[in-house]
């Protein structure tokens, strides 16, 4: 939000510098993110000065071009060659000496230089309006005033006053500071000065001759409506006090009247809409909801479908405008308008925000009734745009004023006692002050006892509706830095569970980034084309966007849709982890399960001159998942075929019945959806489930053993349904003390096997961390590893 300093202190009398009132708004709340020093007019017309053409000849090698004799105050005149038609002897004019740049309407800055035209010197130039953007006209140079003083700065001429603009960051909750009238309001509390509002004490009603019909069929979505009639204006462009209060805020002038409806909205903080009155058919203004599908054109000529829900202006035949949002293309003010109806109303704050996030539009308008206007500014601020209108357009108020506000919105009344205020603010802080403070904020004190006020918020403060919300503003308008830290901390111990989750992350992630990963933080919000189940989605009520519409239940085409963004920009290479969480509904009964994910794509290994690059492949991103789990010393897990959808193949590792992580490449049905085209591994993590067993694992000293160990292998033919999983559990089974490891170094299928076997070849580590192991031993324990092999997995020793 902009804010000018100058236009401020219309409304406060105060002579504290631009940087102090910056500190202010900071401290009570409105922060600035930004000061700078701004001209209405581009380059605050530096180095032009008013001069006085003394000659003007024809020039001799031109049909078209003027050599003139400029007196600009100086020791010498100026020689400028000029080509406008309209330049003569004894005019007073706008000069560019030379040095000085030059802003036009369009174009770019160009800076004067001496120089020959045509063989005549040209010290200079003679200015048309658009040339320093003072205007549009472009028929000649600028003929002043004969009373214009020689030698005086053109900026001292036009009365240009340097301004600086703030922009401030405006949160959401502060609705009522969406104006300078709200900004001042803040200054003039904690400066304990008087607000000067505008004196709107001359507004008269001239006659009835154009009264208009309003009929508020919809008053849920529209509470208050007014509005009146202004005729015999002359639609023109507007005044240049009028432009530059504008311009220095950013916004560009389109013609007197709108000018005026903006300046009162960016003043007062009203909205407001002005109707060409003659193209109000059968003479009424009708506010209502129109049928699902009807089109309506706005003014950015874009036809856009209504939905039963839209709130519109209409008149007897169509709609005109959407309420609060978007005007129409035909009923706006034009060059010819002659009668205007001005609109000036208070609607619902949630119709217009579905409206306008349903059609895509943003508005000055609907970002301040999206967030809540004042209901009681409606007829102040018509009374205050048709004065403007008035002096910038001539007219009169053709009617009386239509009030449409049949239930009037009450303030907010609660009681706030002292205690609380002291307790919640550290300090205590004297009662007058609290009262001062409360007043200068627009809230009203209808009652005190003791200990407690009881309180009436006016209902332009949306976000003051309980006791601890008056001892926020009270804290910030007294000072955040006036409550001083205490000298003394009082702290308890808490126990917390261990391990500590981010102790935990953080291993893994110092991991993986020492293993070239890179980490991503993606949106827990994602589209539901993403979802393979809707019904246990958890929806958004009010989405962004479509792309925005669910919670998400998996961390994979967040990861996708990251790696899809790198390849598009020639990154192919890629190793990504993420820690998220993900979310589901069932029964009603909502969750949300912490997982952590692993992305490779591309080579594994980078092309060099003695090698070829190596692309990834599921053993890469198996390694990293052993590694992890390693690395946590989880090893009580169990291996199984993944039967995950996401994935073309894999292995899941269980733990204790549940999965611990599921890891494989992605299956092509996935890729598509994220619109990534190469292969892509990725492994999934129940984080919560990892902690779990984490947990569980107990530190328990181990001396390395001094005596060898002894590997030895066996070649198996085995039903093709059998895995390895259930042999190692086999080996484990059998014996416990002294098989240290199991592993499978080959597996063969192919036609020389009997249907439906396949081929393994194990090793098994033995040893014993007491003595060294005799062949007796090693043998002893190979027999009961065969024998429970083929008992239990019907596997068949070749040999």
């Amino acid at each position: 939000m902009k804010i000018s300093y100058n236009w401020l202190k219309e409304f406060i009398d105060t002579d504290k510098t631009p940087q102090e009132i910056s500190i202010i708004l900071t401290g009570t709340g409105l922060e600035v993110e930004s000061l700078e020093k701004v001209q209405a007019v581009p380059g605050g017309l530096e180095g032009l000065v008013i001069g006085y053409v003394k000659e003007c000849t024809d020039h001799a090698n031109s049909d078209h071009l003027h050599v003139t004799k400029v007196d600009v105050g100086g020791p010498e005149d100026l020689q400028i060659v000029c080509g406008a038609a309209n330049v003569a002897a004894g005019q007073k004019v706008v000069v560019a000496t030379v040095g000085t740049t030059v802003y036009p309407v369009s174009g770019e800055p160009f800076t004067i230089k001496k120089s020959k035209i045509r063989g005549e010197a040209s010290e200079g130039m003679i200015c048309a309006e658009d040339e320093i953007g003072l205007g549009t006209s472009h028929d000649g140079i600028m003929v002043l005033d004969a009373s214009a003083p020689v030698g005086v700065l053109a900026k001292d001429y036009f009365k240009l006053n340097d301004d600086y603009m703030y922009e401030i960051g405006l949160t959401p909750n502060r609705a009522d500071a969406a104006s300078h009238l709200g900004t001042a309001r803040d200054i003039a509390a904690f400066l304990k000065i008087g607000i000067t509002r505008p004196d709107v004490s001359a507004f008269k009603i001239a006659n009835t001759s154009k009264t208009v019909e309003v009929i508020v069929e919809n008053e849920q979505a529209s509470p208050r409506y007014s509005g009146l009639t202004i005729s015999g204006i002359e639609v023109k462009e507007s005044p240049q006090w009028l432009k530059e209060r504008l311009a220095v805020i950013g916004i560009r002038s389109i013609n007197n009247i709108v000018d005026v409806t903006n300046y009162v909205l960016h003043e007062l903080g009203q909205p407001l809409h002005a109707f060409d009155a003659d193209e109000i058919k059968g003479n009424k203004v009708l506010v209502k909801n129109y049928p699902e599908g009807t089109v309506f054109r706005t003014l950015d000529e874009v036809d856009r479908k209504l939905s039963a829900n839209d709130l519109m202006i209409g008149n007897a035949e169509e709609p005109m405008c959407i309420a609060g949002v978007f005007g129409g293309v035909t009923s706006g003010v034009k060059a010819s308008t002659k009668s205007i109806f001005l609109e000036s109303a208070y609607f619902n704050a949630v119709s217009v925000r579905k409206t306008a996030k349903r059609h895509g539009l943003k508005t000055d308008a609907s970002f301040r009734f999206e967030r809540g206007t004042d209901p009681d500014m409606t007829i102040f601020a018509l009374k205050r745009a048709a004065l403007l209108i008035q002096q910038v357009a001539g007219g009169e108020v053709s009617s009386q004023i239509f009030d449409h506000y049949p239930v009037p919105v009450e303030p907010f009344a609660f009681d706030v006692s002292y205690k609380n205020i002291d307790r919640l603010i550290g300090k205590a802080i004297p009662h007058d002050e609290i009262k001062g403070i409360i007043k200068a904020l627009d809230i009203k004190i209808v009652n005190e006892t003791g200990e407690t006020l009881s309180l009436q918020v006016p209902p332009y403060r949306v976000d003051v509706t309980r006791e601890v919300d008056v001892v926020e503003e009270i804290l910030r308008i007294y000072g955040y830095n006036n409550i001083e830290i205490p000298t003394q901390i009082r702290a308890s111990l808490n126990n917390s569970q261990r391990p500590e989750k981010d102790t935990v992350q953080n291993q893994l992630s110092d991991m993986l980034t020492a293993n070239g990963f890179n980490e991503i933080l993606a949106n827990s919000l994602t589209k539901s084309a993403y979802s393979d189940n809707l019904d246990t989605a958890v929806k958004i009520l009010n989405p962004l966007s479509s792309d925005l519409d669910v919670m998400r239940q998996t961390l994979l085409y967040s990861g996708l849709e990251a790696i899809a963004y790198n390849q598009n920009r020639r990154a192919a290479d890629l190793k990504f982890y993420e820690f998220g969480k993900v979310y589901s509904v069932a029964d009603e009964k909502y969750s949300e399960v912490q997982r952590f994910s692993i992305f490779l794509t591309g080579a594994s290994t980078a092309e060099q001159w003695n090698q070829k690059a190596k692309p990834v492949t599921f053993y890469n991103l198996k390694a990293i998942v052993d590694g992890i789990l390693q690395r946590l010393n989880i090893t009580t897990h169990v291996a199984e075929d993944a039967t995950c959808k996401k994935l073309a193949f894999g292995l899941q590792y269980m733990l204790n019945g549940k999965q611990l992580v599921k890891f494989g490449p992605v299956a092509a049905t996935a890729l598509k959806k994220a619109d990534v085209d190469k292969e892509v591994f990725y492994a999934d993590f129940n984080f919560d489930l990892v902690l779990f067993a984490v947990r569980k694992n107990k530190i328990v000293f181990e001396e390395v053993s001094k005596f060898p160990a002894v590997r030895r292998d066996l070649s198996m033919l085995i039903d093709k349904s059998v895995s390895f999983g259930q042999l190692k559990q086999i080996a484990q089974r059998t014996e416990r003390k002294l098989l240290k490891e199991v592993s499978v170094f080959d597996v063969y299928e192919g036609d020389k096997l009997p249907a439906g076997k396949k081929s393994y070849a194990l090793s098994f580590i033995i040893q014993d961390i007491e003595k060294t192991l005799t062949d007796k031993a090693i043998d002893s324990v190979m027999q009961k590893l065969i024998y429970n092999l083929g008992k239990e997995a019907g596997a068949e020793i070749r040999k």
